[in-house]
């Protein structure tokens, strides 16, 4: 089928009680194995080009392997650019194919971020794509620190900026390799009560499962981006395929062999969103 925009999965999703996987992509397998688990259960996807997929891999390369898999696929796809942080990047995306962007100004002043990612929502709009916008600053493990959002500038912020998706820093931590720690369920009321807009988590990786799948069927949390456990569970199947046959040289026979967990993965990860 054609590819969606996030607004075509997330409205859904908000309405039934249940959260939709923005699965961060770095190359064509991981592509691919999200789209099979995806089809198994029956449940739409978002394929994400970060940062680190986008340099390395050109954008328009990017839209057209996301295209090509949505359009076989039997469930519905997006084409995610994950944290643009310019209105260029995320022209960019457009151009190339790309239903849905995501303007990141969260480490902006509160006025210069709405400017912005209103700017980038109008574009995207007017193109008839979605735009996610993020207030509040998720910060990384063993890195920069969060900054919490505040429910007055959120509602602020959704307001003025007319983003289809919202981004929201409420104890989530970018490339948190376990999932000892958890969300504060308050401040995400807090912050539900004075907007609707579908709410994203960034570093979901770092989220325990049954809060995962709580927060989807009772909150407006209609977005998990999930990418530090898939790839933990890709190099964990790459190690065991070349431990298991040292003389192994060619690279789509190793990555044929490493696909298949990391399908049986995926599923287990969007199983967690329903």
């Amino acid at each position: 089928m054609p590819l969606v925009t996030l607004t075509d999965v997330l409205q859904p999703a908000l309405k039934t009680g249940h959260a939709v996987g923005g699965l961060v992509t770095l190359g064509w397998e991981d592509m691919r194995a999200y789209v099979t688990a995806a089809e198994a259960l029956g449940a739409p996807v978002i394929l994400q080009a970060g940062p680190g997929c986008r340099a390395h891999t050109p954008l328009p390369v990017l839209g057209a392997m996301f295209r090509h898999l949505g359009e076989a696929a039997g469930v519905p796809v997006v084409a995610h650019l994950d944290h643009g942080y310019s209105y260029e990047d995320c022209v960019a995306a457009r151009d190339a194919g790309f239903t849905s962007v995501m303007f990141d100004g969260s480490k902006l002043p509160l006025a210069e971020n709405i400017a912005q990612t209103a700017k980038v929502a109008e574009m995207a709009h007017a193109a008839g794509i979605s735009c996610e916008g993020e207030i509040g600053f998720v910060g990384y493990d063993q890195g920069e620190a969060s900054s919490g959002t505040d429910p007055t500038e959120a509602a602020e912020f959704a307001r003025e900026t007319g983003v289809d998706a919202m981004a929201i820093s409420v104890g989530n931590v970018h490339l948190q390799q376990d999932r000892s720690g958890g969300l504060d369920e308050d401040r995400i009321a807090a912050i539900e009560a004075v907007t609707d807009v579908p709410l994203v988590i960034h570093g979901g990786s770092g989220v325990p499962h049954a809060q995962r799948q709580k927060l989807a069927r009772e909150t407006a949390i209609c977005k998990f981006n999930i990418g530090t456990e898939l790839r933990m569970e890709f190099g964990r199947a790459l190690r065991h395929t070349l431990a298991q046959d040292s003389d192994i040289f060619d690279r789509a026979a190793i990555l044929k062999q490493v696909e298949p967990p990391l399908v049986e993965r995926t599923k287990e990860v969007l199983a967690t969103l329903r």
